[in-house]
């Protein structure tokens, strides 16, 4: 058969990229499950390890209202797992294995991500363990909400399949690097579904390391990631060519106080130049709340400077 037919002892090359990144990361995906304090089972999810000590990513939503974790391998072995820190308002936990000799993931970056490129999603649905489905991504920056009603944004769309307990498993590219955290489907619609982008997800997951929660301040807004003008980022000498346009500043929160009104872009925060909504979320920390901190937006065409005062949380 193979002399008659030499390329089918090879991959082609869209089968090669999808093989090749299951190889890289598969090994390093988890099927978590919950228990309660009395050993009853609350649910399934899929989770990925990313240090080779045993600390793996996963949804908050695995992970609600359990007392105890078992995570099950790729090699057979079940370990127990403790939650080192949970963030329901952006739907991502980190546990830790009861292991040192684990495999492990690498991250991408999702500021890089384009519509149209190849994605693989791998997983645990409905419990078949280590499942691979591919697809492109559809969009980026959605939005989507989280169980606490915080707005999350900076979502990635796809159209890789997922089901239920894939929740928690990684979104990879074609070069085998995490470039997302599955976290939901679409209810009633097929092939549109969501995960977080692994910049916000690895930015969350060393917060959790290091407090076992997320500190933050806020800011009451809603906005979106633009791509500004060339001429205006060489006219302003900006280091981002991006930006945030306000869709809504929330009345009675610190954007509204602040006089930004929906149309706005706001280009600097704290003397950084803003590269999209990642990098404000990153920066919102607690230390900043309650602080002056000046912001660079443009109205209507006009450069203004301003104040804002950012809100604990």
């Amino acid at each position: 058969m193979s002399e008659i037919f030499p390329e089918a002892a090879t991959l082609d090359p869209y089968s090669q990229v999808v093989a090749n990144a299951f190889d890289r990361v598969g090994p390093a995906v988890a099927s978590i499950t919950g228990r309660s304090s009395g050993g009853a089972t609350l649910g399934h999810g899929s989770g990925v390890l990313y240090t080779p000590d045993g600390y793996l990513l996963t949804n908050s939503h695995v992970v609600a209202g359990g007392a105890r974790f078992t995570a099950s391998l790729t090699d057979g072995r079940e370990l127990a797992a403790q939650l080192v820190g949970d963030d329901p308002e952006t739907d991502l936990a980190v546990l830790r294995l009861a292991a040192s000799d684990c495999g492990f993931a690498s991250f991408g970056s999702s500021s890089t991500l384009r519509v149209g490129q190849l994605v693989v999603a791998i997983g645990n649905p409905l419990g078949y363990q280590a499942t691979v489905t591919a697809g492109i991504i559809s969009a980026l920056g959605r939005s989507l909400r989280a169980r606490t009603g915080r707005l999350m944004e900076s979502i990635i769309q796809t159209d890789a399949p997922l089901n239920p307990g894939n929740s928690g498993g990684p979104l990879v590219d074609g070069f085998g690097r995490v470039v997302g955290i599955n976290t939901a489907m679409a209810g009633g619609a097929q092939g549109i579904c969501f995960a977080i982008g692994i910049d916000i997800a690895a930015d969350v997951a060393a917060r959790l390391m290091r407090d076992g929660r997320v500190r933050r301040s806020r800011l009451k807004l809603h906005g979106q990631t633009i791509t500004l003008d060339r001429r205006i980022v060489r006219g302003l000498e900006r280091s981002s060519s991006n930006a945030i346009m306000i869709a809504e500043a929330l009345s009675g929160g610190p954007a509204a106080r602040a006089g930004l009104e929906k149309g706005d872009i706001l280009l600097d925060f704290d003397n950084e130049s803003l590269s999209g909504l990642d990098h404000l979320h990153r920066l919102l920390t607690a230390d900043r709340a309650h602080r002056d901190i000046p912001i660079r937006v443009i109205r209507r065409g006009k450069l203004l400077e301003k104040t804002i005062r950012p809100e604990a949380d």
